[in-house]
């Protein structure tokens, strides 16, 4: 009887299975190829919910059981080397949470609705796709690399996995990335909170909140997640209401913070969450936040279950030519760069060797967080197309392009894009900034006004009307600049990983994550790099990180690069070629987008698109004498910071294609037989954490 009832609850799951590979190939089916008609978005959301589920439980399992054979009785760096800061055996759960909380950051937000420009159905395949296939590999391959390495560094891996030329490189490249990443992450957050006392506050009081939950566990109720996420969660749902509270209160004025001063309040964060141990900040507030971050998400989900709006965008524009008013360049390869995190992003790699792996209790919980976390951050892309889609495409681009292209009054620009045929009216543009309690909406650039414009909408509709419309547009800004911070506190503490691995070479104390001194001060080192940047920014609009934007995509997709060729090394040396294929096929495909984007980036004539075209015209202009007055040292300006981009685009070009055929050399070498496939993992010793303890 226990066979057959077995073997029936087997039959049943088979029938679940087939029905959801059924329902992710049917929706995606009719996601590619409706025409001239508009699509619900509750095709979208099936679509991917349904890909994501099917990717996770038997390709994410089998790289799990086949490729790497996690072992849950293995003890892991967290429990070997356990020394109460960086290394501290942790709640799955709590791991989790930080996690997502930690890769989380801009990109889901902002380049799925950059890449709205295109229509809905080329990013929307990427993030997919990619999600499954490329981003959730490469996130769960290098964790899982980590773990078995003592936590150590992805430089560090590369030094010891590819080379000592290979990894030196690697090391130093992402190291200059990192600090871009984080400075144009920072100003992100500067932009979203300035003049935000609702969001100021309630971003604020997630610091002391998680401090009092890390105590809490630590010392006061240890392994009482439950209660200790009950508390946190009540406090923090308080601190978004008494932001609210604040905004209207008289004690709104002290929350209403200058650019300036947002700038200093978070490098100091990010020097705490770099210095002060794991356990007290930055875990527990990572944690916090994936409490907004997914019940926010979760609600606009249930919303467009509720809702069900269609998507007014076109499945492809007329844009995919590379005459795009957002952002220059064609669907290929812009598409792709444009949206990094949400399919495929290099900076979760350091993430999965920074933090997480001296955290995970048990191997066999890299699955669920390293495959896992990718595929939620990819359904949060899916619900930034969706809430930018929704809008009037006349509305997006209204919002989304540059009053340089569009015009400078709402007259020309309305002008502007109903030519291109997209309808909108000045009139309607007014009507909409009036009940978001804005002056106005137009060229509100970067992708996180529309965002919060689309997501409002959706939570409009599901009741309350335009009567709530400023509430959600307001909220979802706070909750924006909540998501993005998350990834600047993890981040840092990466860097500081990271630069300790390289100035451990030159004096060993250095390179010891217990050694006080040099956390300090290297973390001091790290947050100084990327603040420098992130107060130029802020001082000077034109120049500084601002200029650095159009690099981030290209950057972090180039890490993403060098992440993937460090993996495929690691399982060339494991299995040899066999299943090297799991991570060359994304390496392969992001190598010839990112270079053929920053090839097109540094070199095209179109000045829209290239920065020395765009250097160039801007220098004869001011030769012809069209510029006068304090238009010249702007420009001056201007000129710098585009020859600056071409420079530092083409010198992280420069070094990973160093990284790429000095990994090509050694696959050779095994693969041929004149190398020996010497696999580096830290000896294996028992686990002895038992229940709660893991």
């Amino acid at each position: 009887m226990d066979s057959l009832k077995r073997f029936g609850i087997g039959i049943v799951w088979v029938a679940v299975w087939i029905a959801v590979a059924g329902g992710a190939a049917v929706c995606l089916g009719a996601i590619a190829t409706s025409r001239g008609e508009h699509i619900n978005s509750m095709w979208l959301v099936i679509a991917a919910v349904c890909s994501y589920l099917i990717g996770y439980r038997f390709y994410g399992k089998f790289i799990a059981a086949r490729v790497m054979t996690l072992n849950e009785t293995r003890a892991t760096p967290a429990e070997r080397l356990e020394n109460g800061h960086d290394f501290v055996v942790t709640n799955k759960w709590i791991v989790f949470g930080q996690h997502f909380a930690a890769i989380a950051g801009p990109g889901p937000l902002v380049g799925p609705v950059l890449a709205a420009q295109f229509g809905y159905l080329p990013g929307v395949l990427w993030i997919i796709i990619g999600a499954v296939f490329g981003g959730a590999v490469q996130d769960f391959v290098i964790l899982f690399a980590s773990v078995r390495r003592d936590g150590k560094s992805l430089g560090q891996i590369a030094r010891e996995e590819v080379g000592k030329v290979g990894g030196i490189v690697a090391l130093i490249t992402v190291l200059l990335i990192m600090i871009i990443l984080l400075a144009v992450v920072s100003l992100v957050v500067v932009n979203a909170l300035a003049g935000s006392p609702w969001g100021t506050f309630t971003i604020a009081a997630t610091m002391p909140i998680a401090v009092l939950m890390g105590l809490y566990l630590r010392y006061w109720r240890p392994g009482k997640v439950l209660e200790c996420s009950a508390l946190g969660f009540v406090l923090t749902v308080g601190s978004v209401f008494g932001g609210q509270w604040i905004a209207t209160s008289p004690l709104g004025p002290a929350f209403t913070l200058p650019a300036i001063a947002l700038a200093v309040a978070i490098i100091v964060y990010g020097f705490l969450a770099s210095a002060l141990p794991v356990w007290l900040l930055l875990a527990p507030r990572g944690y916090l936040s994936t409490f907004v971050k997914l019940g926010v998400i979760v609600m606009l989900a249930i919303g467009i279950l509720a809702v069900r709006p269609e998507l007014q965008m076109p499945a492809l524009t007329r844009f995919t030519d590379g005459t795009g008013p957002v952002f220059a360049g064609k669907v290929f390869p812009f598409c792709f760069i444009t949206i990094a995190c949400g399919a495929v992003s290099g900076f979760h790699a350091l993430i999965s060797s920074g933090t997480t792996p001296k955290m995970l209790a048990r191997e066999t919980h890299a699955w669920p967080v390293g495959y896992g976390c990718m595929l939620l951050e990819s359904f949060v892309a899916v619900m930034a197309i969706i809430a930018a889609c929704v809008m009037d495409p006349g509305v997006y681009f209204a919002v989304n392009a540059p009053a340089g292209v569009v015009g400078k009054t709402a007259e020309a620009a309305v002008t502007t894009i109903s030519g291109w045929g997209f309808p909108v009216t000045a009139d309607q543009m007014a009507a909409m900034a009036r009940s978001v309690g804005e002056t106005t909406l137009f060229s509100r650039t970067g992708g996180a006004p529309s965002f919060a414009l689309g997501m409002a909408h959706i939570f409009a509709k599901g009741g309350g009307g335009d009567i709530v419309l400023g509430f959600w547009y307001h909220f979802a800004i706070m909750f924006e600049a909540l998501f993005i911070l998350t990834i600047l506190d993890a981040g840092t503490r990466v860097g500081r990983f990271m630069l300790q691995d390289l100035l451990g070479q030159v004096w060993a104390p250095l390179g010891r994550t217990g050694w006080m001194p040099g956390v300090i001060g290297l973390s001091a080192a790290i947050v100084g790099a990327w603040g420098y940047f992130l107060i130029q920014g802020v001082r000077d609009p034109l120049g500084g990180v601002n200029a650095l934007w159009p690099l981030f995509g290209i950057a972090n997709q180039l890490l993403a690069g060098i992440a993937l060729s460090i993996a495929t090394t690691i399982l060339l040396k494991m299995h040899g070629p066999k299943y090297m294929w799991i991570t060359c096929v994304p390496l392969s495909w992001l190598v010839v987008v990112t270079f053929a984007a920053g090839w097109q980036k540094i070199f095209s004539p179109a000045p829209a698109l290239g920065f020395l075209a765009q250097a160039n015209q801007l220098k004869d202009a001011l030769n012809a004498g069209k510029i006068t007055g304090t238009g010249i040292g702007q420009t001056q300006s201007l000129i710098f910071n585009a020859r600056l981009d071409a420079a530092v685009c083409g010198l992280f070009m420069l070094l990973v294609a160093i990284v790429l055929i000095d990994s090509l050399r050694l696959w050779y070498g095994i693969v041929s037989g004149g190398r020996e496939r010497k696999v580096l993992e830290s000896p294996f010793v028992m686990s002895r954490l038992q229940g709660e303890e893991a």
